[in-house]
């Protein structure tokens, strides 16, 4: 596995998990994917830390604890009013050890003045010893997820010497404004994969490299920069020089 030098690691956990498919989030009973997807852990890596400016692209993850199944009896709001009664399946009492580094976000040259690989890499791993600038969620609001740093690769996890192929899987979501190949300019698209889990470790393509894609409607960038007083990231964190790269 490569390593960048803008690389973080941390380890995720939480009481529950519901790592689900879009297209079956819209109501009725839901049920989680054995193991997170790509999408989910890059949303965990959005709520320690996040800016217009980058793209953080996810690695890998080691499944640390075993894959355990609970199911509840749930009473979600219904379209028309009131309440409805559902079976949710949950995953139970999870850990993961997450790798993940960030690119620039190239579509946003209004931004180029925040590009400075050290701020962000150094408030990234302060954000991740801080537990995460927001609530960290496991999939779904009601699952609490809690952050810490760790060592990729230490301890021992469930599945060290297991091999494993999953079924096709959504993966992720290509918004426009990260789009990295012409096909998937000013649209919204989906991808789907093949996961295959190696001594317990699974390792991401990149959301423009997967080999299932398609485009749901056209989507518009949206803009941020002093022009739209929307984005204060230029003057914000200046310094932030705690941390070398490459430590």
């Amino acid at each position: 596995m490569q390593k960048h030098r803008n690389t973080v690691e941390f380890e995720v956990y939480g009481k529950n998990a519901l790592f689900s498919d879009v297209l079956t989030r819209a109501g009725g009973e839901k049920t989680s994917y054995p193991i997170p997807t790509y999408e989910a852990l890059k949303g965990i890596m959005h709520s320690i830390y996040w800016k217009p400016t980058i793209i953080w692209l996810i690695d890998c993850v080691r499944i640390m604890e075993p894959i355990r199944t609970v199911r509840k009896g749930i009473r979600p709001i219904k379209y028309g009013g009131g309440n409805d009664l559902a079976y949710y399946s949950y995953l139970e009492d999870v850990r993961y050890q997450v790798r993940a580094h960030f690119e620039w976000n190239l579509n946003r040259p209004e931004l180029e003045a925040d590009r400075n690989e050290n701020k962000h890499h150094n408030i990234a791993r302060r954000m991740i010893e801080r537990g995460g600038r927001r609530d960290i969620f496991l999939g779904a609001r009601e699952c609490q997820g809690y952050a810490e740093p760790c060592v990729f690769g230490e301890g021992k996890g469930a599945y060290d010497n297991v091999d494993m192929t999953y079924g096709v899987m959504y993966e992720a979501m290509i918004y426009p404004d990260e789009a990295e190949v012409l096909e998937d300019k000013g649209q919204l698209t989906v991808c789907l994969d093949q996961p295959v889990m190696k001594n317990g470790i699974i390792e991401f393509e990149r959301p423009s490299r997967m080999p299932y894609k398609r485009h749901i409607r056209p989507m518009a960038v949206k803009l941020f920069g002093r022009e739209q007083n929307n984005f204060t990231g230029l003057e914000e964190f200046a310094g932030g020089d705690v941390f070398e790269l490459g430590e």
